[in-house]
């Protein structure tokens, strides 16, 4: 009999290079969020991905910046602790990239012992010299990886890598259900699906000084009802959030309900509040509360 594989696979990488397009890609279901704006992963996300004989439980990280506030050094801890329990682990860049934001991390990633997969990703974007040139570059950079240039977004390669790594995994027993996609609750992916709304439709620091807190989550057999609180710093914010007779609101009520609708499978009941919530991304306690600190 075929024996059992399993291992944990962290991606790494600068904000906004495609990791969370490709864990989605994989796993087949929108865990992370993916959208154009940098910083859209706020926490470390498991994906489990299962065959009969296989699992593997990947971990998506934050982007890799360097911190300005207490909020962001939770961040960049989930992408520590997600390297240290690493069995593969994938750095991923884009074309044109010639660093990680943290030279510690970067030199973390080089020490390490473990097998190791650089994906050049947005290939689709770039013309043969320019790949070529860009191989080479991280080729020196990175002599032992593997190295494969893929596009997260048309598919092209994608399988391919999967494929790679599935063969590379050690034997192991299965660490989750074999039916299961996240270890996040139900709960998690309301609070993302509605601060991708925010992320989409307003500016400059807005979705950055945004937090979703969902306080009642109720599955009956026709519908799920939900309300949740968005969090801001400041009362301005709070305004903005609301918009005209509450239109800014309640476009972002529509857009999560379809997505959550998509995502559950059944039909969805959102009630949506503002709150300021002063200074949260300094406050520890806050943090502890939104799953940022352990």
């Amino acid at each position: 009999m075929e024996k059992h594989k399993s291992g944990f696979v962290t991606i790494v990488g600068n904000p906004n290079v495609g990791k969370s397009t490709l864990m989605n890609a994989w796993v087949g279901e929108r865990l992370s969020i993916i959208t154009s704006k940098a910083q859209t992963t706020r926490h470390r996300i498991l994906g489990i991905i299962n065959g009969d004989a296989y699992q593997m439980v990947l971990s998506d990280t934050p982007g890799v910046i360097k911190p300005n506030y207490e909020m962001q050094s939770s961040m960049m801890d989930f992408v520590k602790g997600a390297l240290e329990d690493a069995d593969i682990l994938i750095y991923m860049v884009e074309i044109g990239e010639k660093e990680l934001k943290d030279a510690s991390l970067f030199n973390k990633i080089k020490g390490s012992k473990i097998p190791l997969l650089l994906l050049i990703n947005k290939i689709d974007t770039a013309d043969q010299e320019t790949l070529m040139t860009t191989i080479a570059f991280w080729k020196e950079l990175f002599p032992d990886a593997e190295i494969f240039p893929i596009s997260a977004i048309t598919g092209f390669s994608v399988k391919e890598v999967l494929d790679y790594i599935i063969d590379k995994l050690p034997e192991g027993p299965a660490y989750y259900p074999k039916d299961q996609l996240t270890d996040k609750p139900e709960r998690f992916f309301v609070n993302e699906a509605i601060r991708e709304q925010i992320l989409q439709f307003y500016s400059k620091e807005i979705p950055y000084a945004v937090e979703v807190d969902t306080e009642d989550f109720f599955e009956e057999e026709k519908i799920i009802k939900i309300r949740s609180v968005i969090m801001v710093e400041r009362e301005t914010q709070k305004g903005i959030i609301i918009g005209h007779k509450g239109s800014a609101l309640k476009r972002v009520g529509v857009g999560a309900r379809k997505t959550l609708q998509a995502f559950f499978g059944k039909k969805v009941h959102l009630e949506l509040y503002v709150k300021v919530n002063k200074d949260w991304r300094n406050n520890v306690n806050q943090l502890k509360r939104f799953g940022y600190k352990h």
